[in-house]
């Protein structure tokens, strides 16, 4: 492994104190109904790529498992996306044993004790490892597995970490020698293969051709969570029909990916490849280069699905119907995909617009209707192609619609015509500067197909200086004497103007961030942080403090709680409805375990398949993402308290994460990157949003005013709060003078710094106070924040009941 810098070791160090340090409680534990729901969640998730009839197995087959992850396996990704404490976890010889699977003892007593002679070394903060070094078996002792078993079943697994990348090497993306090795000695001894990969991503698939009929059945499971055994048993004995789906375009070469050659590094990435984003690009230029296509996912049965559209001015409504032609009762995804005319802008060839999953018995047919509007097919037009500058366009012209189980295998259900451009409104926000210029990809038809070119980026046209001026809010005429009490804003008495205009400048700063550290005093011990009210003064008069706990995997805290499955697993289920139930559970996790918050869902898109936090998030498409993020959000807030979807947007990389520039076209940003979060926004409501590390055309998203302001609060209607990600790094303002460090995170409308202070001292700064006393940040900046935080308080069920009579 290599050698860690002393900065690095200074961070996680500092990390683990503050997080995870400390005698766990063991007290609590998991409802029945939590570990359902995840044996449930993590079985549908379970995508099948390929299978030749030796799945499910036969009640009389005897199992040979290969690889040392059978023991020691990768429930979840490393990271604040990981590390939770669960009062149990199943492995997958554990949940082959529970489930009446018949294994070779023999062979899987010899793991057993290597694993327990030779455990894993699982690294440390940003150091974690990308897999675990295989068991050295000889050809003899695989030879005689063969003659004890029926079945061999091969577990490869990766590991999954925050602060690192999925490399391009044996042992990351590819397979390692040893694995090749024994996928070799596998292959030669048995009939019948079955290869399970235990990952949070994807990986090279390309092996899979190699060795063709020699593998039966190929699934991957994912990160299944606490109860990762249970789930993968119930699919391979066939107590589940598998029906989860890929959520990414599994290619045969990592540079086959359009993002391959722009992706790591460290200090700015062109995302040259702008809308064609995973199977945008494939479908458009390259329909080859795929593996196994997004949306992809067998089953124990087969599915027949034909289609028609009917078109009502605005609205499009496809008729499906779903046939399953097998024997077995079984769901299936059903996945509607828009063909948009090419116009002046170029469209990629396939876009998704809707989805849902649906249950079918055996021999039986079910019909279902699946609607989308004319906002679903737009593009936006970012340099004027079309007439329209800064506007969601769908051009004039022919809309096909096809139906399907994935992307590749579709069906024409209809077609509808739109004489004249449709419109929609916008600004232009978050552009490419100039002197950033690059060139994007554009398809050029060839009477056959599409061509690739390029033309250049849409670049910045006006002034954002002038516009934050136009939009300074109005103060609050500030009256510190007149002292009211925020229960009494809660109660109707009082109106939260007046609540704010008796706070203090020092009380409005304090607001404006957390209670410096994690772990705070003031909230659960292991927690992320607290704010709100985080001082004595803001505490006498009926503020409480917020309490803060990642994260996408589960609430981590210093107590046991439910270890859920990673975002890709989630997602793969394509089941909202499933999804919100367990998230349901979880909200009453929160509840129970003193969580207001729960830092997840984790919604950045899947650009490259090398991305560390990929485990974390949902898919390459985001409308999958949006809609797999909103079902989570419901779940989470049905029981009052709150869920914050993050990061926002492009962290799509973790190298050099907190500096990392993002230069993407306005087109691609709000297509591909804001477009999960405007689903979350309009179906869920999230009371909160995080920000991310990096930069978007230069400007770090913690201070993004076009992002936070222009997009998501006037253009989309976000009513909620604003968090930065934890340390995030300060930077004086471009375009004013005296507005220093956090000044300019609240004039970008970003509310709450976290965890408040450094991630050495805990301590915060003097910036915001200071830009004031400047003239640089107005107080009306700084009561707009305030209001947010305490908004976010009164309409939070759970917080508002903690708002206390004054003293």
């Amino acid at each position: 492994m290599k050698k860690p810098s002393i900065s690095k070791l200074v961070n996680f160090f500092i990390n683990l104190a503050q997080s995870t340090g400390g005698e766990v409680d063991r007290s609590y534990d998991t409802t029945q109904e939590m570990s359902s729901a995840l044996r449930a969640v993590g079985a549908e998730g379970i995508v099948m790529l390929k299978n030749n009839g030796v799945l499910p197995l036969a009640n009389e087959d005897v199992l040979s498992v290969f690889g040392r992850v059978q023991n020691d396996y990768f429930y979840v990704g490393y990271g604040s996306g990981g590390d939770v404490k669960p009062p149990y976890k199943v492995s997958l010889m554990e949940g082959l044993e529970r489930g009446g699977v018949k294994l070779n003892q023999k062979l899987a007593n010899t793991y057993k004790e290597w694993s327990k002679k030779n455990p894993p070394d699982e690294g440390f903060w940003g150091h974690w490892p990308l897999c675990f070094p295989e068991m050295p078996i000889s050809c003899e002792a695989v030879q005689e597995a063969s003659k004890a078993s029926d079945v061999a079943l091969v577990v490869i697994g990766r590991a999954a970490g925050e602060d690192r990348e999925q490399k391009l090497v044996k042992g990351g993306y590819l397979l390692t020698k040893d694995e090749k090795a024994l996928l070799d000695k596998v292959t030669d001894a048995f009939n019948k293969v079955v290869v399970i990969i235990d990952s949070g991503n994807i990986m090279d698939m390309s092996w899979t051709e190699e060795y063709g009929d020699k593998i039966s059945a190929i699934l991957y499971v994912w990160q299944g969570g606490m109860e990762s055994g249970n789930s993968v048993a119930d699919v391979l004995s066939g107590k589940v029909n598998p029906s989860g789906h890929l959520t990414d375009t599994i290619a045969r070469n990592y540079l086959d990916y359009p993002s391959s050659r722009d992706f790591g590094k460290r200090k700015f990435n062109n995302y040259t490849e702008d809308v064609y984003v995973g199977y945008r690009y494939f479908s458009t230029f390259d329909e080859d280069a795929v593996l196994f296509p997004f949306g992809y996912g067998l089953s124990y049965t087969t599915f027949e699905t034909d289609g028609e559209i009917a078109f009502d001015e605005h609205t499009i409504t496809t008729t499906v119907n779903v046939t399953n032609t097998g024997a077995r009762k079984g769901k299936e995804v059903v996945q509607v995909y828009v063909e948009a005319p090419q116009g002046k802008l170029g469209k990629p060839l396939r876009s998704l617009v809707a989805f849902d999953k649906v249950e079918v018995e055996a021999r039986g047919k079910k019909t279902v209707n699946l609607t989308f509007d004319l906002d679903d097919v737009v593009s936006y037009d970012d340099k004027g192609y079309t007439g329209y500058k800064s506007s969601y366009v769908a051009e004039a012209g022919e809309y096909k619609v096809y139906v399907g189980g994935n992307v590749r295998d579709v069906k024409l259900a209809g077609a509808f015509n739109l004489d004249a451009p449709y419109i929609v409104g916008a600004e232009e926000c978050c552009p490419v500067r100039a002197e950033s210029e690059f060139k994007v990809l554009y398809p050029i038809s060839n009477g056959r197909g599409y061509d690739k070119s390029y033309r250049p980026v849409a670049v910045e046209t006006r002034s954002l200086k002038d516009r934050i001026i136009e939009r300074l809010p109005e103060e609050i005429q500030q009256k510190v004497d007149f002292n009211i009490s925020f229960c009494d804003v809660k109660d109707g008495v009082q109106s939260l103007d007046r609540f704010v205009a008796s706070l203090s400048d020092t009380e409005l700063e304090m607001l404006s961030h957390g209670d410096y550290r994690m772990n705070s005093s003031l909230g659960t011990t292991g927690n992320a942080g607290a704010f709100g009210g985080i001082s004595e003064s803001l505490r006498s008069r009926g503020v409480p403090p917020v309490t803060t706990t990642d994260g996408p995997s589960g609430i981590r805290l210093l107590v046991t709680a439910s270890l859920l499955p990673c975002g890709t697993a989630l997602a793969s289920t394509w089941n909202t409805a499933l999804v919100e139930s367990l998230y349901t559970e979880v909200g009453k996790e929160m509840v129970v375990r003193g969580s207001d918050v729960l830092l997840a869902p984790g919604m950045n898109i899947h650009r490259d398949p090398l991305c560390g936090r990929n485990f974390e998030y949902l898919s390459e498409d985001p409308v999958v993402t949006g809609r797999i993020a909103s079902a989570i959000v419901r779940g989470v807030q049905s029981q009052g308290v709150s869920a914050c979807p993050k990061h926002f947007a492009c962290n799509s990389q973790e190298t050099n994460r907190n500096h990392n520039d993002s230069r993407v076209s306005e087109r691609a940003l709000r297509e591909i990157y804001l477009k999960g979060f405007k689903i979350v926004v309009d179906e869920a409501n999230p009371h909160l949003i995080m920000t991310s590390y990096n930069r978007i055309n230069s400007v770090l998203n913690s201070n993004n005013y076009d992002l936070t302001t222009s997009i998501l609060r006037r253009e989309w209607g976000y009513k909620g709060l604003v968090t930065t990600d934890w340390w995030m790094v300060n930077e004086k303002s471009p375009d004013f003078d005296n507005v220093y460090a956090n000044a300019y995170r609240i004039r970008g409308q970003v509310d709450v710094l976290m965890p408040g202070g450094d991630r050495i001292a805990g301590k915060g700064n003097d910036s915001t106070l200071k830009s004031l006393k400047a003239g640089g940040l107005t107080r009306a900046e700084l009561q707009r924040g305030a209001k947010n935080v305490l908004n976010f308080i009164l309409n939070t069920p759970v917080v508002r009941e903690k708002i206390k009579k004054s003293e």
